[in-house]
């Protein structure tokens, strides 16, 4: 039996945004992942393998190729696969495009979150950055919040502008400030090294979604909004001695571990939730190899039902 290649068109076809909550959920009702990296580079370029394994869900490896000289010969910078193992033998089961599981996790992942712990009738909806993760958080959060408002804020006004026009609904804000205090729900997707969201800006209620940082150089919220706010992760392991967005903070002291109230595992205790209309929450979107292997597997099943 020939082995599935899952491109990202005729995947992306087959998927739905809520099915796939239902999914990240369930898989963290299994034990828990064993992740790890590793790089390998040469000059600019650079090689990077995720894998994670689930006791009863299989295996992935997520490989990511970056070349930043590809665009001046008009290829992209970032190619890549991921290769889906059975958990009970070890043979391949699939390969999926890259593209696909990453757009299909990171906003999923943060999706999950926001179900969780936003008010059920937030209306009004601010997209901070509007780059590939903002494109990808406009779609799953209009699926999430059906009949929601939906702003977006750029630092080049042209990308605000271009997100807004490809989505009805999307109005391109040019004051953060005020949009982030007028905001339900407040989605920050950007590549900052310094905190793009103020905490003293924050109103009773809204629920703060950070998806930017991925290195312990870079953040996009402050101590005080930290401070403000419970704080949710979707893993402990993966984000909180790895990602400056806590690790920072935790090291100086602003905030203490403790201060994290809960990840992805404490679902099935109801420790992931909101317990009142008028607190701040805030989750980090740490998007580790674990949650690359659910999504995965959740594409499969999906292209291979009739």
């Amino acid at each position: 039996m020939s082995v599935p290649v899952i491109p990202f068109a005729e995947g992306e076809a087959r998927l739905d945004w809520i099915a796939l909550t239902r999914a990240l959920e369930a898989g963290h009702r299994l034990p828990r992942a064993e992740v790890g990296d590793t790089f390998l580079h040469r000059d600019r370029d650079t090689v990077l393998s995720r894998a994670a394994w689930i006791d009863g869900m299989g295996i992935a490896v997520k490989t990511a190729t970056v070349f930043p000289g590809n665009p001046a010969a008009g290829q992209p910078a970032i190619n890549g696969g991921v290769a889906l193992y059975s958990d009970a033998n070890g043979t391949l089961e699939a390969l999926i495009d890259f593209h696909l599981v990453t757009k299909w996790k990171t906003a999923g992942d943060s999706l999950l979150a926001a179900r969780r712990l936003a008010r059920p009738d937030s209306r009004r909806i601010l997209i901070v950055g509007a780059g590939t993760v903002g494109q990808a958080l406009r779609e799953a959060y209009g699926a999430g919040f059906p009949g929601a408002e939906f702003f977006v804020w750029n630092r080049s006004p042209d990308g605000a502008a271009r997100l807004a026009d490809a989505h009805p609904g999307t109005v391109a804000a040019d004051d953060l400030e005020a949009a982030v205090g007028g905001a339900d729900i407040i989605a920050c997707a950007t590549m900052s090294t310094e905190p793009v969201i103020r905490g003293e800006w924050l109103q009773p209620g809204q629920h703060l979604d950070l998806i930017g940082a991925y290195r312990a150089d870079m953040r996009e919220v402050d101590d005080t909004a930290l401070q403000r706010a419970r704080i949710f992760v979707d893993s402990r392991e993966t984000v909180l001695g790895h990602i400056g967005e806590l690790k920072t903070p935790l090291e100086t002291g602003a905030i203490e571990e403790g201060d994290v109230l809960a990840d992805y595992y404490d679902l099935q205790t109801g420790g992931f939730v909101r317990t009142g209309a008028d607190e701040i929450t805030l989750f980090k979107n740490g998007g580790g190899a674990h949650l690359d292997l659910m999504t995965s597997r959740y594409i499969l099943r999906r292209w291979q039902e009739p």
